[in-house]
């Protein structure tokens, strides 16, 4: 677990600097370079994240289980991530009415997300991992809603539907192929 949560430290940790420490963000912006900056953002985020998933897959080897399963739970979870698929969509589609409404839709996806995981599992590595990533989501997104939004295209109908069609062909593509494909788990298949 200690591999875990360093990689969670880092990777989450780089994350927050606008958020939660802006003037220190700002002051390295300045002794570095924007490119410097960039470079350090880049180096501990993959160090970060691959700590993350080189922690996650020991902790699962031995998995330490808070609760047993709940039935149902993953498919709820399942709904839940078709949800955080679309909104992560709306993130990158232009001229959408998903984002042009709630302005952070990653933000909310990566909350979505983490919500929907936390519900369909049970073990401490899980939680460590999940509640992690939702508390992160949860203190980025009142960060940015502090700030003001940048404008935006108006949104279309095309770019709506086009954002909902990419988002559940994502949601069909993980959840009936590359998370098993990736991590050894079939979402749908317990």
């Amino acid at each position: 677990m200690t591999w875990l949560a360093l990689g969670l430290a880092l990777f989450l940790g780089i994350h927050l600097t606008r958020a939660l420490a802006s003037n220190w963000r700002a002051a390295q912006i300045a002794r570095l370079g924007a490119l410097g900056w960039k470079g350090l953002y880049t180096l501990v985020s993959l160090l970060g994240f691959g700590l993350i998933l080189w922690g996650y897959a020991l902790a699962r080897q031995q998995p330490v289980v808070l609760w047993p399963p709940l039935r149902g739970m993953n498919h709820l979870a399942a709904a839940l991530m078709l949800v955080a698929m679309v909104l992560l969509a709306a993130a990158y589609v232009p001229r959408n009415h998903i984002r042009a409404k709630l302005q952070h839709p990653m933000t909310l996806a990566v909350k979505t997300w983490a919500f929907a995981h936390l519900i369909a599992n049970n073990t401490l590595a899980d939680v460590m991992l999940f509640g992690s990533f939702l508390v992160w989501s949860i203190l980025v997104f009142r960060a940015a809603r502090r700030r003001p939004a940048p404008p935006l295209a108006p949104p279309t109908a095309a770019g709506t539907l086009l954002t909902i069609v990419a988002g559940a062909a994502l949601w069909a593509l993980f959840a009936f192929w590359a998370h098993a494909a990736w991590l050894g788990i079939a979402p749908l298949g317990r």
